[in-house]
C-alpha cells in the first residue's frame, strides 16, 4: 500500500513501495532510513542524469523482500481450494529446501510438507522443536527421509472460516522463520533472566552460534541490557565489499535523524571479527568475510515487538545481497544507456561524405546500376 507505515520494531518510517523493477532500482539496505544512496529515476535512456556520484536523495524507497515463501503460500491455498495430488520441490533462502507432496495418490486430502535444513540439528538444540510444535500443533508426523522436519495435513479437517484457512496458510509459508527463530527466542529469555538478576556485568556464556549457510554463520548473545546478534557473510567481489560499506555506513549515518535514532545500532566491520566472537573456534580471517553487529535493546523485541524484530534481521543478509546485486545491475544499465548516447552523438559528428563525380580518362562518367 502506497504510504504504508513500515515498522522496525522500537521506530516507525514511511514505506513507499518502488514502481519500478528491483534491478533499476538503487537504494540503500537500510529498513530503518529509507535514505538512497544515489536518486534513482524513471526516466527515458536519453535523459542525462546531473546528479553527482553519492549525491543523497532522501525518501525513496527499497525492496522489501518477504519472510514468508510465496510460492509455497500459492500452492497451499490451490490445494486447499481444490485437493489433488501433488509433489514439488521449493527453494527457500540459504540453502533450505521444502517439498510438497500427497503421499498417497488415493488419498489426494492428505498433504506432506518437509524442510530439510542444515543447520536444523543445531536449532534442535536451541529449542527449534518446541518452537515448530507450537506454531504448529498437531501437524507433526514422522519425519520423511532426507530432511529435518516434516508436517502432515488433512485437507478435510481444515477450518470453515476463510480467515482461519488464511491464516493457516500463513504460518505454514513460514515454516523456515519459525525454525530459525528459536535461538533468537531463547536469546530473549536469557536476557530477561539475567536483567532480574540486577547485576551491571551480567552475560550469558552461552554464544549461540548457528552455521546456517556453508561460509557463514549468525553469532547471539544475550547479557542483562541486550542482545548482541553477529553476522558473518562473504563478500566474493571486491565490489560488492565496497557497495556493502556504503550501504550499512548509512545505518550509523541515519541514526542521527529523530525519526529512526531509537533504531538499533549496527557496526560493519571486513576481515577482522569482532570482540565477542574474536576467540571462536572455525573462524576464517580472510579479505572476503565481513563481520554485521546488531545491538538489541529491550526495546527492539520485548512485547508485541518480538516477532517483528526476528523476522526483521532473519532477513537482513539476503536483502543486503539481494541490494547489492541489483544495484550493480542498475549501474550496469546506466553505463550501457550512457555509452548508446555517446555513439549517437558521434554519429552524429561525422562530417558528411561528398559525392563526386568520377570520370574516366575518355570523359565517360561512372552510374551505379
Amino acid at each position: 500500500m502506497d504510504g504504508a507505515l513500515w515498522r522496525w520494531p522500537g521506530c516507525c518510517v514511511m514505506h513507499r513501495p518502488s514502481l519500478v523493477s528491483p534491478f533499476t532500482t538503487f537504494s540503500t539496505f537500510s529498513t530503518w532510513s529509507r535514505v538512497s544512496l544515489v536518486e534513482s529515476r524513471r526516466q527515458s535512456q536519453d535523459t542525462t542524469t546531473t546528479n553527482a556520484p553519492g549525491h543523497i536523495a532522501r525518501g525513496l524507497s527499497m525492496i522489501d523482500l518477504g519472510y514468508e515463501n510465496v510460492l509455497l503460500a500459492s500452492i497451499l491455498t490451490d490445494k486447499f481450494a481444490n485437493p489433488t495430488p501433488i509433489e514439488q520441490l521449493i527453494s527457500e533462502f540459504d540453502g533450505v529446501t521444502l517439498r510438497i507432496v500427497t503421499p498417497d495418490p488415493k488419498q489426494p486430502h492428505l498433504l506432506q510438507l518437509s524442510m530439510a535444513m542444515t543447520c536444523f540439528d543445531v536449532l534442535a538444540g536451541y529449542g527449534a522443536l518446541d518452537v515448530m510444535e507450537r506454531e504448529y500443533p498437531g501437524l507433526k508426523t514422522e519425519t520423511e527421509p532426507g530432511y529435518d522436519y516434516t508436517l502432515l495435513l488433512d485437507l478435510q479437517q481444515l477450518p470453515e472460516d476463510p480467515d482461519a484457512r488464511q491464516s493457516l496458510i500463513n504460518k505454514l509459508a513460514l515454516i523456515k522463520r519459525n525454525a530459525l527463530a528459536a535461538p533468537f527466542e531463547r536469546a530473549f529469555s536469557q536476557h530477561e533472566q539475567l536483567a532480574a538478576q540486577n547485576s551491571e556485568t551480567s552475560i550469558s556464556e552461552d554464544m549461540m552460534v548457528i552455521q546456517y549457510r556453508e561460509e557463514e554463520a549468525i553469532f547471539i548473545q544475550a547479557s542483562n541490557d541486550r542482545v548482541t546478534v553477529i553476522f558473518s557473510t562473504v563478500f566474493r567481489e571486491e565490489t560488492d565489499r565496497v557497495f556493502a560499506k556504503v550501504f550499512l555506513q548509512e545505518f550509523y549515518d541515519a541514526r542521527r535523524r529523530p525519526a529512526v535514532q531509537n533504531a538499533p545500532q549496527v557496526l560493519f566491520t571486513i576481515r577482522d571479527p569482532p570482540l565477542e566472537i574474536r576467540n571462536q573456534k572455525g573462524l576464517k580471517l580472510n579479505d572476503n568475510m565481513g563481520y554485521v553487529t546488531f545491538v538489541l535493546f529491550p526495546r527492539h523485541f520485548t512485547g508485541h515487538r518480538k516477532d517483528a524484530c526476528i523476522s526483521h534481521i532473519q532477513m537482513f543478509r539476503n536483502t543486503l545481497h539481494f541490494h547489492i546485486k541489483a544495484s550493480k545491475a542498475y549501474m550496469h544499465q546506466r553505463m550501457r544507456a550512457r555509452v548508446s548516447e555517446f555513439l549517437k552523438i558521434l554519429n552524429r559528428a561525422k562530417p558528411e561524405q561528398v559525392e563526386r563525380e568520377r570520370k574516366t580518362a575518355a570523359g565517360k562518367r561512372f552510374t551505379q546500376r
